[in-house]
């Protein structure tokens, strides 16, 4: 088991509000494309709330996932830890013989919080882990099990049933086809219900409906909140009803640059993940139908969250609660002819959106590389808290504030497997990625003239300079902060002067430290 970091301290701080505390709502998607968005630069789908939260606070323009799987990146939002620290590195539904849930010492946000005075809610999604719920770490939470909607559960049907709402029922299936001549994995289908009866309404109900019981303490700054409001969209498949589902025509969709990826000087895992998606199976026209499905959905999140923001306004809580939005990940919807996320580390899933809002703030956009994992540390920030629990983790107050900081100039991202083992470790840059891939053959990217990540350049004697740089400094990176696959490495790689035995013998260190 991991060991147990001191509880945090109260302490002063000049990121808190005056009045004391400051309460937070975080919006969290999954499988959330950042190109989706208006404030990203999307033209076509439509997600006026988001813009607006972008527009009155902080965007972050180079925002990444630790980890692009569900589980290991919810573990880490609510550590602060990295995914290797905390271990719990795959979904239950995909295991490949890893732990299914944190060890009970593990320290979490929002224990943290309740024990400084916090009410901590979270409605939607938990997904961090199997048998130990949202409950079990400090937050009032339903348990919806699972990595989607879990559209059976007992109190969705009796929303349903109050409401006179009809039941879930799907048609139009979009689907590839297996080897086998099998139907492959579902990838979108429209919903039989009107917007108002989707798992989507009912979550923003019930987070309206806990914001509407925490409000009078937050107001009179006696017991400040913490609410995440978590929905499994824009996951696939993406079930929609109709006037999302068709609300976007496939002839705008333009697919993209990356469907061009012929997997040549890749690692064969991804051509044979594209099978798995069978995306070779769809016609143009399907993918297209595809995105347009997928926006849908991101507009239908988008008017949900919109409802929570205005719920928000009206119990006199906007001007003195900090409002976070992120996704644990992104999603390819095509892209390198792949769907879903897995063993190929592009920034189609590891690059997201991320909004701050802190009231008193300027609105701005930044440019500094910061990570789902920098949340942790923000949130113990805003209630006055020692941030050093979460120890992989970096409060972003001061760049919310305006302030100019030293911050990396690079974010180091790791993948464990989802349907299989693979290990992968990622360091991207402003201008270079490098991904490490121990199984068959190394990428590295120059994203200023590829920024669609097609030609892999780690062979190119043009770019040695850079690469070799980078590979030294992912492997100072790993050491120093105590990811063993920086063993595997040292024996594999230039990565400069070793000061330790890397056979591992201990039987001639002193050769290495002299």
């Amino acid at each position: 088991m991991s060991s147990t970091p001191s509880a945090p301290v109260a302490r002063g701080s000049a990121a808190s509000d005056p009045q004391g505390r400051r309460s937070i709502l975080m919006l969290m998607t999954d499988q959330h494309r950042v190109d989706t968005m208006g404030c990203y630069g999307n033209t076509i789908c439509r997600t006026p709330t988001l813009d607006a939260l972008a527009a009155s606070g902080t965007r972050f323009d180079n925002w990444f996932t630790p980890t692009a799987i569900c589980t290991p990146a919810r573990a880490s939002l609510f550590t602060g830890a990295a995914p290797f620290r905390h271990k719990l590195l795959a979904n239950h539904e995909r295991n490949v013989g890893y732990i299914e849930d944190l060890p009970e010492d593990q320290w979490t946000v929002p224990e943290a919080l309740r024990e400084h005075g916090y009410e901590c809610g979270l409605v939607g999604k938990w997904h961090v882990g199997e048998e130990r719920t949202a409950a079990d770490f400090g937050f009032e939470a339903e348990h919806y099990p699972g990595w989607h909607n879990p559209v059976d559960h007992p109190d969705y049907l009796a929303w349903l049933e109050e409401h006179g709402h009809p039941p879930y029922e799907i048609s139009d299936r979009i689907r590839g086809t297996f080897p086998n001549g099998e139907v492959s994995n579902l990838l979108a289908a429209r919903l039989h219900q009107p917007m108002e009866a989707t798992f989507e309404h009912y979550l923003a109900d019930r987070t309206i409906e806990m914001l509407t019981r925490y409000a009078e303490g937050a107001r009179t700054g006696e017991t400040p909140f913490f609410v995440v409001s978590s929905f499994s969209g824009p996951h696939l498949p993406y079930v929609v009803p109709d006037e999302y589902f068709d609300l976007y025509d496939p002839a705008d969709v333009e697919l993209p640059r990356s469907i061009a990826e012929d997997f040549a000087d890749k690692p064969p895992v991804q051509e044979n993940y594209s099978r798995h998606w069978a995306f070779d199976t769809l016609t143009e026209e399907q993918s297209r139908k595809l995105i347009a499905v997928y926006w849908g959905y991101v507009t239908m999140i988008d008017h949900e969250f919109g409802r929570i923001l205005t719920a928000l306004e009206e119990l006199g809580l906007a001007d003195t609660t900090a409002v976070a939005f992120s996704s644990d990940h992104g999603e390819f919807t095509g892209s390198h002819r792949l769907h879903d996320k897995g063993p190929a580390m592009y920034d189609d899933i590891y690059r997201t959106g991320g909004l701050l809002r802190l009231p008193g703030c300027p609105p701005q956009v930044r440019e500094e590389l910061v990570t789902l994992l920098d949340l942790p540390a923000t949130f113990l920030d805003l209630a006055g808290l020692d941030t050093s629990p979460a120890v992989d983790s970096r409060s972003l107050l001061p760049i919310v504030r305006g302030e100019q900081v030293e911050w990396d100039d690079h974010v180091l991202c790791e993948f464990h497997g989802h349907h299989f083992p693979i290990a992968q470790r990622m360091l991207r840059g402003r201008r270079y990625k490098l991904v490490v891939n121990p199984e068959s053959r190394n990428e590295f990217y120059d994203l200023a003239t590829d920024p669609d990540e097609l030609t892999n350049r780690y062979d190119d004697p043009e770019l040695e300079g850079p690469r070799s740089e980078m590979l030294a400094d992912l492997y100072r990176r790993l050491r120093a902060r105590g990811d063993n696959f920086y063993h595997w490495m040292s024996s594999m790689y230039q990565v400069g002067h070793l000061d330790h035995d890397p056979t591992m013998s201990g039987l001639d260190e002193a050769t290495y430290q002299g």
